[in-house]
């Protein structure tokens, strides 16, 4: 459980990073500023959608660090440390959410925090909402599986080249 704690800490510091890259990046490209009303509705489905799959690139790299870093630290069962650092992921998002339906929009942590997002309305279910929680969800577990399994190889090869320099001494 320590190496998928650290795995999501090291996803989501990984996550913030990447955001603030992409964020600084629109921003550079004047994809916010000076643009009409006219060409902001224009182009506004473009944006939207290369914006949701810019975030599903960076929180797939995220995830796949995460799991990386559990694989590394767990040695041996990196594809299910890799999904332990996706649930505790999972698991903290739904407690801010729930504590903000809870106790008030004032503690509504995920409202409140101005990160780039999939431009879908929290408040609506609508398809396009579903199909892209749905591929939020499937990108960061298939991250975080691919991370793990990656961080085992490292303990892998290292255990081979121990294995092969005892037995070649033989």
């Amino acid at each position: 459980m320590g190496a998928a704690f650290f795995g999501w800490l090291s996803a989501n510091g990984l996550a913030v990073l990447l955001v603030a890259l992409l964020s600084a990046g629109g921003v550079a490209i004047g994809l916010t500023q000076g643009v009409s009303v006219d060409e902001a509705v224009g182009s506004a489905s473009g944006i939207g959608i290369g914006g949701g799959i810019a975030l599903l690139v960076v929180l797939f790299l995220a995830y796949l660090a995460g799991g990386y870093v559990a694989g590394r630290m767990a040695r041996f069962t990196g594809a299910k440390q890799g999904v332990a650092v996706w649930v505790i992921g999972l698991v903290v998002v739904l407690l801010l959410a729930l504590a903000g339906l809870v106790f008030g929009s004032q503690y509504n942590v995920l409202a409140q925090l101005d990160l780039p997002r999939i431009p879908v309305d929290e408040g609506t279910a609508t398809t396009a909402g579903i199909i892209a929680l749905a591929a939020v969800l499937a990108a960061t577990l298939a991250g975080a599986i691919l991370g793990g399994i990656m961080g085992t190889r490292y303990h892998r090869k290292v255990d081979r080249v121990g294995f092969d320099a005892v037995h070649a001494g033989r």
